[in-house]
């Protein structure tokens, strides 16, 4: 076979493996009651529909429980998603506003996947672990990225951003384009004004910064 044959063969062959490979990204939200869970799958929500892809979420449990534990599963794919259900061993991220609350779902994260957490508990239960026994239990995930989210969201304008800055500081894992996030926060929080916009755009940025990637 002549050798540029051979090479427009290859270049077909790898087109055709590059249109097969779907584009997903399957995450956990977690969390307790009151810290904003809702926010950061709307925000990621808002900017998958603007990137058109196709999304699933499942039901935000416990919700109502003020200070209860709090967990979703929220699927973006540039094709199709079957189940809003991520299986065992296949989430590609968990993004947790609360330390303890991220362990929970160690059992969905895949051996590539990442663990993106805030560093500071709420403690809401009596027999709440020591922070420091906590904080080693994440470490020994391979990838991992730990937060001190509320000192982060009170230097951007407010404390209760703390949410928006996990979302940043998760955002290089989340396979959209970042200013889709900015725009979809104009857009969450535009009816309230543009000062709590731009704490909340401030927000994303120093989380992003703070992840060091």
């Amino acid at each position: 076979m002549h050798p540029d044959c051979h090479k427009e063969k290859e270049s077909r062959i790898i087109k055709q493996v590059n249109v097969n490979k779907e584009m997903k990204t399957d995450i956990i939200i977690s969390g307790v009651g009151g810290q904003g869970i809702l926010s950061i799958a709307a925000t990621i929500g808002l900017a998958a529909v603007a990137n058109n892809l196709y999304l699933k979420q499942s039901e935000v449990h416990e919700m109502s429980q003020r200070g209860g534990d709090v967990q979703s599963h929220f699927r973006l794919s540039d094709k199709p998603v079957a189940s809003d259900l991520i299986p065992l061993g296949k989430a590609d991220l968990i993004i947790s506003v609360e330390p303890m609350e991220s362990l929970r779902y160690l059992l969905w994260l895949s051996a590539e996947g990442w663990i993106v957490t805030n560093s500071v508990p709420m403690v809401n239960i009596p027999d709440y672990p020591p922070v420091e026994e906590i904080i080693n239990e994440i470490k020994k995930v391979r990838n991992h990225i730990i937060i001190d989210a509320d000192s982060i969201a009170r230097d951007a304008g407010s404390s209760k951003a703390g949410n928006i800055v996990i979302l940043g500081a998760a955002s290089p894992f989340i396979r959209m384009p970042y200013s889709s996030l900015e725009d979809a926060i104009r857009k969450l929080f535009g009816k309230k004004g543009e000062e709590v916009v731009e704490i909340n755009l401030r927000a994303l940025q120093a989380g992003r910064a703070a992840s060091g990637k």
